[in-house]
């Protein structure tokens, strides 16, 4: 199945999206995204950091130009959105403050858009429609 110019849009915009969250995790919001590693994650939050702003930057690249492997770029972005958000539990149960997120009512209503990108990176690909077979 053919994906409509409205999921092109969504598709690039949120490869867009990647891109420049990457980049700022990167340069300046490098600090705010440390704040919101776990604490019980292994691998510093320096090097989460700076792995995960590479893996957006390439995720966003892959969703707006490899057009020909987007169902299985949209599967790999929707992947890294669930294993990310455990740094959005972890701001929200440990009240830390970055991205302007500075109450509870507002980390608790971050963890609701979570959901919205692992959806928004499937549909806008087809990652879910199964080819038919002739």
């Amino acid at each position: 199945m053919q994906t409509s110019k409205i999921q092109n849009v969504a598709r690039i915009i949120l490869g867009l999206f990647l891109a420049f969250a990457g980049v700022s995790h990167l340069t300046f919001n490098r600090e705010e995204f440390a704040a919101q590693v776990p604490k019980w994650l292994p691998l510093g939050s320096d090097f989460t950091v700076i792995a995960s702003g590479m893996v957006e930057i390439s995720l966003g690249l892959a969703l707006i130009f490899w057009v020909r492997k987007k169902k299985w770029v949209g599967l790999a972005a929707a992947i890294f959105f669930v294993l990310v958000f455990p740094g959005n539990i972890a701001q929200y149960v440990n009240k830390v403050d970055a991205f302007g997120l500075n109450t509870d009512k507002l980390r608790l209503i971050r963890l609701f858009f979570q959901p919205v990108l692992i959806i928004w990176a499937l549909w806008s690909t087809n990652a879910l429609k199964r080819r038919k077979i002739n």
